[in-house]
């Protein structure tokens, strides 16, 4: 057993599996197109389509990955991100990271060769070659279990990105989007998100990031874009009521109910700012100092 498999101190697959494995027919009735889970980056006039369009050309523009060898999307989900590096930005080979199976269904119908799709958790993960750029959108929120001390929680996020680091070629990149805690302590936490939603996860806060990736990895851009994520979530919220009744159907009325609570939850959160969204680009130090 390596050792950041003995580190690994997130949520496990069972629990991720009790958010994801609902079905890919369920998230369709109220995701854009391409089912990108995490937020949009808004625009006055956008549609949530055109709007996480967006999101993936500022990501690649940050990461500086038009042209890549090799990129990494750890958490990919129904690879939205690995189809557009690959037909739009010219990446030769993509990797994808999931621990849930209707991912991978999705993702294999796409019949690429340029993208390989694989079950599997991060901190398992091998690079048989340096990969130039890792996305990691909707990660990190699950990479600390709850409960963990502040010490603890910054151990789980550092097993990553020396993780990141050893995948990463010289001068290569992180693409982090991520939850954090924003004005609030983490007692004040919602009990429902962490039962019914999101089991056995906690959110990062960004100073825990900071600490984390310290002598690893040099941060270049940052940005707190809370408010694109209400805006997104409300979205999500109007297509989940306009196609109730189909979503019933399909996942029974607790299921919705949990749902739209859980986004109802969001939007306040980010709204009054007890919750932000992260933004980060962040560029491999080559010689960390110890």
């Amino acid at each position: 057993m390596n050792a950041a498999k003995l580190q690994y101190a997130g949520a496990s697959p069972e629990a991720l599996e009790y958010h994801y494995n609902i079905g890919n027919e369920f998230y369709r009735l109220w995701l854009d197109q391409s089912l990108s889970y995490t937020s949009a980056l808004w625009q006055d006039n956008d549609t949530l389509e055109s709007a996480q369009r967006r999101k993936v050309d500022y990501h690649c523009k940050q990461a500086k990955v038009k042209g890549a060898k090799r990129v990494l999307d750890v958490g990919c989900g129904w690879g939205g991100l690995l189809k557009a590096l690959v037909e739009e930005y010219n990446v030769e080979h993509v990797v994808g990271l999931t621990l849930n199976q209707p991912h991978i269904d999705w993702v294999s119908a796409f019949n690429n060769p340029r993208i390989e799709i694989r079950l599997g958790n991060w901190a398992e993960h091998v690079a048989e070659e340096p990969y130039d750029t890792v996305f990691a959108w909707g990660v990190l929120e699950h990479a600390a279990k709850l409960n963990l001390s502040h010490a603890e929680q910054v151990a789980a996020y550092r097993t990553f990105f020396q993780l990141c680091h050893q995948w990463l070629k010289p001068g290569g990149w992180i693409s982090l989007q991520t939850i954090a805690y924003g004005n609030t302590r983490k007692e004040d936490s919602s009990q429902f998100i962490e039962t019914s939603i999101f089991p056995e996860s906690d959110l990062p806060s960004l100073a825990q990031l900071a600490e984390a990736s310290e002598r690893l990895f040099e941060v270049k851009t940052l940005r707190n874009d809370r408010e694109d994520y209400e805006r997104t979530c409300r979205e999500w919220l109007a297509r989940l009521q306009t196609n109730r009744t189909a979503a019933v159907n399909l996942v029974g009325e607790e299921v919705v109910v949990r749902y739209e609570k859980y986004l109802k939850m969001a939007i306040i959160g980010f709204h009054v700012g007890r919750i932000g969204l992260l933004r980060m680009a962040l560029r491999r130090l080559d010689k960390p100092r110890p």
